[in-house]
């Protein structure tokens, strides 16, 4: 692992290494680290430019430290940064005696024959006076050496590097190789941790739980309201910790076997103050005991199955009921469990009461409410006088209507409440018409 040094010593020990092979091939040849193009120039009359176009993040050791850091923050291992260096190398000299092209063969057989950058070339480098610049580079005490691999650019990719960044620039031999990996690692220190003093394995088969049924206790049929008893039918619904998780609230449930769970939607097994209306998500969680004393973790979940919530109409007021050509017009003042919540959609439903007559349905929408709220006031218009049963419907689900069970009963069988008698008066000075 190697200081933020670590780049620039690549770069000069490259230098370096070609000084002398290209001073060999042609006398006179120099190595320059310049942008081609660049405001102050320096480009060889004859030799070869080495210029760093391009870092990437090493695709093999980008995330081979996470995790750094402890939940407090505190370091667990010193981060560090896995990076390619992309090197293009330019070639210059007189094109009549071919230079660039014997300063290019020199390079190319001299990187093939050694493609790395040892240990013994930096240590070199940083003793070179030229490069006092980077005493205190570590990048020779790094776990693994630095590697020279060639790029095959293609014409197209040449051109956009030398027409993009270089585009003031005349185009000179090139070849691209890659330097890598080089390891930068952060200055921090991590914190010590202890010794380990003991051991502990937990093993769990995971058998993952099921739910393919929420219903009422009292069957398919029965409403799901506050005060039901809940019933999750699936299959491997039972571990040695089994909790519910509804609204965003998990629930320990009172009757727990392999193919189904049941418990009560409401207190204490379940704080039905955030509870509304509506479609909610039921999910059977299976934690994982760890540790002494034993604590509960993050273990299998089943999926997600929808439970129906219906509100309750406690009770319901008529007022202002007056005849307008012959149809009432009224407020109908309805108490209800749970709350409607701000953001729900509502409507009002009145339906023919058994025996009524009528044979008209009616829907009023809610007005929308500035807050959660148990009790609302809806108008309603344009209705035929009578008996009519009430329902409320929020989110889609509707409250349910209580039945005639008497069999010796005329209405028996038949939905009996909760009612509203809508049949209204004539306004005085009125006419009915």
């Amino acid at each position: 692992m190697s200081n933020f040094l670590a780049i620039a010593t690549v770069t000069a020990t490259l230098r370096r290494m070609l000084q002398a092979v290209v001073a060999a091939e042609i006398s006179g040849a120099a190595v320059t680290t310049v942008r081609p193009g660049g405001p102050g120039g320096g480009l060889p009359q004859t030799g070869v430019n080495i210029f760093l176009y391009q870092v990437t993040p090493n695709p093999d050791l980008r995330n081979a430290d996470l995790p750094t850091r402890r939940p407090d923050g505190s370091a667990v291992d010193r981060p560090v940064a896995a990076v390619d260096l992309h090197y293009l190398f330019s070639f210059y000299g007189d094109e009549s005696l071919l230079e660039p092209h014997r300063l290019l063969g020199g390079t190319l057989r001299a990187l093939h024959a050694r493609p790395i950058v040892t240990r013994e070339a930096i240590h070199e480098t940083l003793a070179d006076p030229q490069f006092g610049f980077l005493a205190g580079s570590d990048l020779a005490d790094d776990v693994d050496v630095v590697r020279i691999v060639p790029l095959g650019l293609n014409l197209q990719e040449l051109s956009q590097l030398w027409m993009g960044i270089f585009s003031k620039t005349e185009y000179a031999l090139s070849v691209a190789y890659r330097a890598s990996v080089v390891l930068l690692t952060a200055d921090e220190r991590p914190s010590p941790s202890l010794p380990v003093r003991e051991r502990r394995l937990l093993v769990e088969a995971l058998r993952q739980p099921s739910i393919d049924v929420v219903t009422a206790a009292g069957g398919p049929g029965e409403p799901i309201v506050l005060g039901s008893t809940v019933r999750l039918v699936g299959q491997r619904l039972r571990s040695g910790l089994t909790q519910v998780r509804l609204a965003g609230q998990e629930v320990t449930p009172t009757v727990v076997s392999d193919n189904e769970i049941r418990f009560p939607l409401s207190s204490p097994a379940i704080d039905t103050g955030p509870l509304r209306a509506g479609l909610l998500g039921a999910q059977v969680l299976h934690p994982f005991l760890v540790g002494t004393p034993p604590v509960p973790r993050a273990g299998v979940a089943s999926n997600v199955a929808p439970l129906l919530l219906r509100p309750v109409v406690t009770t319901i007021d008529v007022t202002g009921a007056t005849l307008v050509g012959g149809l009432t017009t009224a407020t109908l003042t309805l108490s209800f469990d749970p709350l409607l919540g701000e953001a729900q959609r509502a409507f009002l439903l009145l339906n023919p009461a058994p025996g009524s007559g009528l044979s008209t349905a009616y829907s009023f929408p809610v007005p929308r409410q500035t807050g959660d709220t148990d009790t609302v006031d809806v108008p309603v218009s344009g209705v035929e006088p009578g008996t009519y049963l009430v329902r409320l419907q929020f989110d889609g689900a509707e409250s349910p209507l209580t039945s005639d069970t008497n069999s010796a009963s005329p209405t028996f069988g038949q939905f009996t409440g909760p009612t509203a008698n809508l049949r209204g008066t004539i306004p005085r000075g009125g006419v009915a018409r």
